[in-house]
């Protein structure tokens, strides 16, 4: 949790944490403001003080009521640091950024660098940057990062927040199950309202505006894939596919709050009208696969144990899995999930059997969703829901929804 980051910085050393971009769509920046209103700032972190912000003198009021330590670039204006450099527009925003840290008291050390900014430009600046502080080393975290060790445990309000955007999904994923359930048939293919084929993309757009209308957005798309798409896990679906009855879709909605904040992950797998014998055959092994992965969750437990747990099921169902076979293209994948939170997919990993870190503790938010996909049989079929560990140590899943393989033509 955030209360934890200083004693994290502490531990490894970490002199800064710099954060930059905007506060939308912005995962560390949105971690420490609050997902402000800022299109552009710079936030440093350095233990045992209250951060500094650095940020465009219009957006002085938003800045101010992060409650950090606030600097204007402003009082750095860049066309002095221009003159200077005799134009050198490298040259001039390094000696800016200079001036900056040094006025934060960051002059030696480790600094983490964290945020979106556009990549060339930015490291080129970086760079520069570290010439002219060399006691200063600036670095990049992977994987096992300083500030996404710290997202890997959610506090009371975070889960909430995720909890409400659990209401919104499902809302929308009702909204779309009784599209289809109401649609016209001609043949095996569902018609709109005007007589049209229903296709992919129809529903797809409809999705995108009930999220919009209920306060959510899908910056990383939806998948809504039916037939040989559904055995692609991620294959967001083919727009003109019509939607055809006994089909198996594959809907995945991992949509978040508006302007970037914490997301939900969520997926069902529907045949509308009837399903084959084998494609029953296969839900049902799913579906226990996903009972017995829920009933086994253990605090403390490392996820990598319950992907090798899921692997050994499948196996014993006779389909080939990622764990014989890490290329494998059909059977089983994928790993059984994931964290969640202001990323779609973030600690904890259930595919990091090394790192002791890496357990279900309180405030732990994951996805569950085992999920088999034979794309040349034209069938593919996954179920997840998102889960947290309470402060208590015990494991709640969001919301509940219903796991029906079949959706009954009401027309």
């Amino acid at each position: 949790m955030k209360q934890d980051l200083n004693q994290l910085m502490l531990d490894q050393n970490a002199a800064c944490l710099w954060i930059s971009g905007a506060a939308q769509h912005n995962p560390a920046m949105v971690y420490m403001t609050g997902g402000a209103h800022l299109t552009g700032a710079d936030l440093f972190v350095l233990p045992g003080q209250t951060p500094w912000l650095c940020h465009g003198p219009m957006e002085r009021d938003e800045a101010a009521k992060s409650g950090f330590q606030l600097l204007s670039y402003a009082n750095y204006p860049i066309r002095e640091y221009l003159q200077r450099a005799n134009g050198d527009h490298l040259e001039a925003a390094a000696t800016r950024y200079q001036q900056i840290l040094q006025d934060v008291g960051v002059t030696e050390g480790e600094v983490v660098l964290y945020g979106y900014r556009e990549f060339g430009p930015f490291f080129s600046m970086v760079k520069r940057l570290g010439e002219l502080l060399p006691k200063v080393n600036f670095k990049g975290d992977m994987r096992d990062a300083l500030l996404l060790e710290a997202r890997a445990t959610k506090s009371p309000e975070e889960t909430e927040r995720i909890r409400q955007m659990g209401r919104v999904t499902t809302e929308v994923v009702g909204r779309t199950r009784d599209l289809l359930a109401n649609s016209r048939v001609a043949g095996e293919t569902l018609l709109r309202a005007d007589g049209e084929v229903l296709t992919i993309g129809d529903v797809k757009r409809q999705i995108n505006l009930w999220l919009s209308e209920l306060g959510a957005e899908n910056p990383e798309d939806t998948i809504f894939a039916i037939g040989h798409d559904a055995g692609v896990p991620h294959s967001g679906g083919t727009p003109s596919d019509p939607i055809k009855l006994g089909q198996t879709i594959v809907y995945d909605i991992f949509p978040c709050e508006a302007g970037g904040g914490y997301f939900y992950d969520f997926t069902r797998t529907w045949c509308v009208g009837y399903a084959t014998d084998e494609v029953h055959q296969a839900f049902e092994q799913v579906r226990l696969v996903y009972d017995t992965m829920a009933q086994e969750l253990e605090l403390g437990a490392n996820p990598a144990r319950y992907q090798a747990r899921t692997c050994e099921l499948f196996e014993g169902m006779g389909h080939e899995t990622v764990r014989q076979n890490p290329r494998v293209q059909q059977g089983y994948v994928h790993s059984l999930g994931h964290g969640v939170g202001l990323d779609v997919h973030e600690k904890p990993w259930f595919s990091s059997p090394e790192d002791d870190s890496n357990c279900l503790r309180p405030g732990s938010v994951f996805t569950l969703e085992p999920g088999l996909y034979y794309p040349e049989k034209g069938w593919g079929i996954r179920l997840e829901d998102t889960w947290y560990v309470t402060p208590d140590g015990n494991f709640e899943k969001f919301v509940d929804f219903p796991m029906d393989l079949i959706i009954p033509l009401k027309g």
